[in-house]
């Protein structure tokens, strides 16, 4: 059995939507200045040891993209521009992200920048490991 109660509809005044609007706008503000700075303390982390610093860029750019459309823009015409850089973060940026995943390719890339061929010792455990587990079986 349902029961429905009659209510009178709430009527929002024009100073009342103006009011929701400003400050909506200035939560949204808000928000991006806070991006900015995990950002900009992310940057300044990286150098240090451990991979602090990337998990906090990878929330200030969730919190400014998600709440700015210049920047959102701008990042996509970045993506555009340079897809190779981009696509790690965007994955990072998804709702499900695939940290373990990221990490061990820019752990490839950097040992290709970095290591002469014959040092390089990484995709030789990856392809070791896979042929081991296809042997299991």
């Amino acid at each position: 059995m349902n029961f429905a109660i009659a209510m009178t509809p709430v009527r929002f005044s024009a100073a009342d939507e103006l009011a929701r609007e400003l400050l909506g706008r200035i939560i949204r503000a808000a928000l991006v200045l806070l991006g900015l700075v995990f950002i900009a303390a992310g940057f300044l982390i990286a150098p240090l040891p451990g991979p602090m610093g990337l998990p906090l860029t990878v929330i200030g750019l969730m919190l400014v993209l998600r709440n700015s459309f210049k920047a959102r823009k701008q990042f996509v015409r970045f993506q555009h521009a340079h897809p190779k850089l981009v696509f790690p973060l965007r994955r990072l940026l998804r709702r499900e992200p695939e940290v373990v995943l990221v990490a061990w390719q820019q752990a490839l890339r950097i040992e290709k920048l970095i290591i002469p061929r014959r040092w390089r010792v990484a995709k030789r455990w990856r392809k070791a490991l896979k042929r081991r587990g296809q042997r299991a079986v």
